[in-house]
């Protein structure tokens, strides 16, 4: 019963980001972003780019996940720059953006163009997205998006009665190695029956 409903929080997660994999066992918001902004940096190897240390946070994100990534980024050497992504032109080299959709205030943004922008130069592209705003926006695939954080208490209890509320993440295929957590899948047991099990499981997030 466990496994089938991560499963189908997998499920869920992968049908409203329009990314192909997602993990299970994530904290929060703030620390999945964190996780994002390290798949991002890890996989500058996979790119064969040149090692680049920048990460570039929209003033827009929420600011406990901005403060939350400041304090990951300093032991690893990563430097935050907190900017408007109106006005970023990316003549600083970084290795991965942050955007939040919506925005902390509420807006909401078409970012089609600078996620295009972000591609020509090499960096990979996180959006921190509102799941349920998922059910009737462009999802984070269709934007262009390598990567979609979250927080999953839009579809649980309310607010006030307790947390934190389990995160999402999910990414494009060729990341699937660098993705925390757990990845649970189904196949097929000895007798051909449908078995749910462990696909791949990194590490715990926590831990």
């Amino acid at each position: 019963g466990r496994l089938e409903a991560l499963l189908n929080f997998q499920t869920m997660i992968i049908d409203l980001t329009g990314l192909l994999i997602a993990n299970a066992s994530l904290l929060d918001e703030g620390t999945a972003a964190a996780e994002a902004m390290t798949l991002s940096y890890n996989a500058q190897a996979f790119n064969a780019q040149a090692l680049n240390t920048a990460f570039f946070v929209s003033k827009d994100c929420h600011p406990q996940t901005i403060s939350i990534l400041e304090t990951r980024a300093g032991p690893l050497g990563i430097k935050v720059l907190v900017a408007d992504h109106r006005t970023f032109d990316f003549k600083t080299k970084v290795f991965g953006v942050l955007l939040q959709y919506p925005c902390t205030n509420g807006e909401v943004i078409d970012y089609t163009d600078f996620i295009q922008k972000a591609h020509e130069n090499g960096a990979l592209v996180t959006l921190a997205a509102d799941l349920l705003s998922l059910t009737l926006l462009k999802s984070p695939g269709e934007l262009g998006a390598d990567i979609a954080v979250g927080s999953t208490q839009r579809f649980g209890v309310p607010i006030g009665f307790g947390g934190p509320h389990a995160a999402f993440m999910s990414t494009k295929e060729e990341y699937k190695r660098l993705l925390p957590g757990r990845i649970v899948g189904l196949s097929v047991d000895a007798r051909g029956h449908p078995a749910i099990r462990l696909a791949l499981q990194t590490r715990e997030q926590h831990i």
